[in-house]
């Protein structure tokens, strides 16, 4: 209960005081101090047993903890932290709980790890996001590893030899599985389409490649034609684009490309094989070890499974019905046709 003044340590000596004198009754002097009976004899208690020091606030805090964490566990969860700085103390815990040597170890709670990193200087402070509401767009239907491949360019950056890196990325929808995490020159079709021929080869064709409206996934051209998404055409492959301007649209591949740049590129290697192998050891851990929260805790490498559809040796020509006019793209993109020419796309 509180004592009338401010300060509580003084008023303490004073109700001791008086009760030693004998001046009051017990009800009476709790009464002048504004305290209960039962506090009145804990603080001549407490008198008696510490003298004054007795009379000084104590911590409220409790005197043991059965949750607290214990030394061992503190140093594996920190060593874990240190280990993987990027990783939330959520997907920490799942992935020290995957481990062989851990099994039957029950963890703290992933507030409490979070507390624990805080109060170590291990988190960095950071801003406060505006939540956006989806205006709504018509998905591709995704079920099964490779219904749905996402692609896309990472911002390029500068690397220590003066060069600028431009990774090119490829995801699967439904694992997450990053397939692909490759640095390129530039962003030009040659260099791109390499990339995705050896991916098609280790993985597959996927049903629908979703990619934004940047070369040289499209172009001005009619439809937005390239010869990259006509290649996929040739090969049975869908090709879903973004609305422009809407890269939340692909959203997830977006967020990946966030923890990509977070892991690889603060700094920037010092050249393009030190980079790619800064890309290579992502993948790994991305795909092999780190736990997903949209897998239900499970990494993206025990859920993806290549794609039954090969890589043809040689693409399929196109047929046509009997009934059509057939004309022939010229190398320059440009179709003649009833004395008119039309450009199409190279």
């Amino acid at each position: 209960m509180p004592w009338n003044h401010s300060d509580p340590e003084t008023e303490r000596m004073r109700f001791v005081t008086l009760a030693q004198e004998g001046l009051y009754e017990m009800t009476e002097l709790c009464e002048r101090f504004g305290v209960s009976r039962q506090t009145g004899y804990t603080t001549l208690e407490r008198f008696e047993k510490h003298g004054i020091d007795g009379l000084k606030d104590r911590s409220h805090a409790p005197h043991t903890c059965p949750r607290r964490i214990g030394e061992e566990m503190r140093e594996l969860l920190l060593e874990a932290r240190r280990a993987h700085p990027h990783w939330g103390p959520r997907t920490i815990i799942d992935w020290l709980e995957q481990k062989p040597q851990h099994r039957g170890v029950t963890f703290p709670a992933a507030s409490t790890v979070g507390d624990l990193y805080s109060r170590e200087g291990l988190v960095e402070k950071r801003r406060r996001t505006r939540n956006w509401k989806h205006p709504g767009r018509d998905w591709v239907r995704v079920g099964e590893p490779n219904d749905l491949w996402t692609m896309d360019f990472k911002g390029d950056f500068r690397m220590g030899d003066g060069r600028r890196c431009y990774p090119l990325t490829i995801a699967d929808a439904h694992t997450r599985f990053l397939l692909v995490c490759h640095g390129l020159d530039s962003t030009a079709h040659a260099g791109a389409q390499a990339v995705v021929e050896r991916a098609f080869r280790e993985y597959g064709l996927p049903q629908v490649i979703r990619t934004d409206n940047g070369g040289p996934f499209a172009t001005k051209a009619i439809a937005g034609l390239s010869r990259l998404n006509v290649w996929w055409a040739q090969l049975g492959i869908g090709h879903d684009r973004i609305a422009p301007g809407h890269p939340e649209q692909n959203g997830a591949h977006e967020r990946m490309h966030k923890t990509l740049k977070r892991h690889t590129a603060f700094p920037p290697a010092a050249n393009g094989l030190a980079q790619q192998e800064r890309f290579d050891a992502f993948r790994a851990e991305f795909d092999f070890e780190r736990p997903h929260q949209a897998l239900g805790r499970r990494t993206p490498g025990s859920l993806y499974a290549p794609s039954p559809r090969e890589l043809p040796e040689r693409v399929p020509g196109p047929e046509y019905p009997a009934h059509c006019i057939v004309r022939q793209v010229r190398a320059n993109g440009i179709l003649y046709f009833r004395d008119r020419s039309i450009f199409l796309s190279e």
